[in-house]
């Protein structure tokens, strides 16, 4: 008869698959969607940054748009890698079952041939008569009837053991040579990111020298551009402060940081705060080209630069929208620049900067997705971008925290 060893084996190597396999699934499934993300975001920069080949474009703005899209497929090239590192542990260890479970299955199937010959030989009616007749008492002959009840059994159950196991392996072979064909595929395409990757990695590479010799004046052009925008946000952060006072004043209050809220306001605040990570995009369409806080500049690496908010490239004649329920708090037109609309939620307030034509005005109730005004697209670059903020009181926050998938 079959030893336990089998039983202790099989059990063993059914763990380890399942041990193994619902991990390694989960995380394929999820580098998945991250592969698929990049891919779109590529698509994206192309479609927003690279297609307006009749605009003239600065050195400085193709460099620019070249790091963001270096940067995006940098990470595609490394999910793939963790892809392809990820079958490549899938298919050993399917190999590894695979040569195991075949030795199992031919011993299994040696001991049920065994089982069948000794059977065979002593199968006759006449030896299973003997064999009962044989007992020395009732009992003993009623646990010998048993005991042949349990042999014809585990016959029959060897038998669907052999079976199960065989489709078992058949099962193992045909995912081990889709995972060799995946394998195939995601290696072609690695490297054919990997080569796009450093053909873009040199084109940024040839602009970057060409702009040397400029290095001095491009790094005052952007301290000068830094500054601009660090007077933008002094002004929001002074209206921000007005219309604390503002309140406070209404509410008969000193406090100079700090809203005074009514209940309505509390309460849409509190509506603000529970939707956390859910906002939606202050654009149907768009890419983050600039991210939020301190960051060296993309081409002047020396020099560093500060963002209260964060930058969207979008297409063109895209409307900016107000991210939640709120109030137009005011609409700001800075000399030189665009004009950027406030949107009060409570103690939070959002901010839209560049906007080419703006629909509200100050006091005006907004819906959450409403549009809010027409933002504004670069003639010479083709570019529509939109500055985003978030601000808790007079803290600056970080956007990516707040929207959906940011």
């Amino acid at each position: 008869m079959l030893s336990n060893k089998w039983f202790w084996t099989l059990g063993c190597l059914l763990i380890t698959s399942i041990g193994t396999a619902q991990p390694n699934s989960s995380r394929q499934r999820s580098l998945e969607v991250e592969k698929k993300r990049l891919q779109q975001e590529i698509k994206q920069i192309n479609t927003l940054l690279f297609d307006n080949s009749l605009k003239e474009k600065s050195f400085v703005s193709q460099v620019e748009d070249l790091d963001l899209k270096i940067s995006v497929r940098s990470q595609l090239v490394k999910v793939n890698n963790q892809q392809a590192n990820l079958l490549t542990r899938q298919i050993n260890v399917n190999q590894r079952d695979i040569t195991k479970l075949r030795s199992e299955l031919e011993d299994l199937k040696k001991d049920y041939a065994d089982m069948i010959t000794n059977s065979y030989k002593s199968k006759s009616s006449l030896n299973r008569l003997m064999f009962l007749f044989s007992s020395k008492d009732f009992l003993q002959a009623y646990k010998r009837i048993q005991y042949m009840k349990q042999y014809a059994n585990y016959r029959k159950k060897q038998g669907k053991e052999i079976t199960e196991k065989t489709q078992t392996l058949q099962t193992l072979n045909k995912t081990l040579l889709e995972q060799k064909i995946q394998k195939e595929v995601l290696v072609a395409e690695n490297k054919k990111a990997q080569q796009v990757l450093r053909d873009e990695r040199k084109s940024q590479q040839r602009l970057i020298r060409s702009l040397k010799s400029k290095s001095r004046s491009l790094s005052a052009k952007i301290k000068q551009k830094q500054l601009k925008a660090v007077a933008i946000d002094r002004e929001i952060q002074r209206l921000i402060r007005e219309a604390i006072a503002a309140s406070n004043k209404a509410a008969g209050k000193t406090s100079k940081n700090a809203f005074v809220l009514t209940p309505e306001a509390k309460l849409l605040a509190k509506n603000f705060v529970a939707n956390k990570g859910k906002l939606p995009w202050p654009v149907e369409k768009g890419l983050v080209v600039q991210r939020f806080g301190t960051q060296p500049h993309p081409v002047v690496k020396t020099t560093m630069i500060k963002s209260n908010g964060v930058t969207i490239a979008t297409s063109v004649k895209s409307q900016a929208r107000s991210v939640f329920d709120g109030e137009v708090m005011t609409v700001l037109s800075f000399k030189g620049n665009n004009p950027t609309v406030l949107i009060k939620h409570g103690n939070f307030i959002t901010t839209y900067k560049n906007i080419a034509k703006v629909y509200v005005k100050k006091g005006d109730k907004v819906k959450s997705k409403q549009a809010i005004g027409e933002i504004f697209t670069n003639p010479q670059t083709g570019k529509t971008i939109l500055q985003f903020s978030v601000f808790n009181e007079l803290k600056p926050q970080n956007p990516k925290n707040w929207i959906y998938k940011m």
